[in-house]
């Protein structure tokens, strides 16, 4: 058990946390883009690849400051508050529409997932966040505090890849969505754009995890922590 402590900023990061996961959930999936890049050609993707990624980032920075069991406080908060703006979007979508609004059609195309993509949503990131948060841990013991940007690039890894292979299968395999035989490209392209989006944000990561621990006074190290994710003791 980790000892009791006040935060300045803790509750901050929870809340950007959280925030970053339910608008990168309810609002980036509503659209696909599709984008020209050098030596790769067209890609298409959902524009929530973009920022979900960040919701790693701020689950890295929980970890390697606050440590695992505090950042295991903050994914069920990213859990439950993201089942509830699932259910809320569901009761919304389904209210009849008053005769004289017409954007109903408009409005279930960008809320309405089906409730198939919003489990395998909520069971992918529940299972990619607590390996994130779990390998970062460990690897910050083995590693004695060590090359920080290992940790948050190598966790990510393998975070993102039990979320894609995941959610994807979960989500569309015979749905006709996504053509099946299409799958391993359409994961293989969103793991390798999500891990790009952390590498890239490797400076602000260290920015923000060296002010935390600077003003936190905190540089937690889970030597003796219960990893079981199904408990909020702290």
């Amino acid at each position: 058990m980790t000892e009791r402590r006040n935060y300045r900023y803790y509750e901050f990061v929870m809340a950007a946390f959280v925030t970053v996961l339910i608008c990168s959930n309810l609002i980036g999936p509503a659209k696909i883009a599709q984008t020209e890049l050098p030596l790769i050609g067209v890609v298409t993707f959902g524009a929530g690849v973009l920022f979900f990624p960040i919701s790693y980032v701020f689950g890295d920075i929980l970890t390697e400051v606050y440590g695992y069991a505090r950042a295991r406080r903050v994914i069920w908060a990213g859990f439950a508050g993201l089942g509830f703006a699932s259910f809320m979007a569901t009761v919304v979508v389904a209210l009849p529409p008053a005769p004289f609004w017409q954007h109903q059609a408009a409005y279930e195309i960008a809320f309405g997932n089906a409730w198939r993509i919003v489990a395998a949503s909520m069971f992918a990131y529940f299972c990619g966040e607590f390996v994130n948060s779990f390998v970062l841990a460990r690897m910050k013991v083995l590693t004695q505090g060590r090359w920080l940007w290992t940790r948050t690039i190598g966790s990510t890894i393998a975070g993102e890849a039990v979320d894609s292979a995941l959610f994807y299968p979960l989500a569309f395999y015979g749905a006709g969505i996504i053509p099946d035989d299409k799958l391993p490209l359409v994961m293989l392209v969103q793991f390798v754009t999500k891990v790009g989006v952390e590498i890239a944000f490797t400076p602000v990561t260290y920015k923000i995890v060296g002010f935390l621990k600077r003003a936190e006074n905190e540089d937690y190290y889970d030597r003796k922590t219960d990893f079981n994710p199904f408990t909020l003791k702290t």
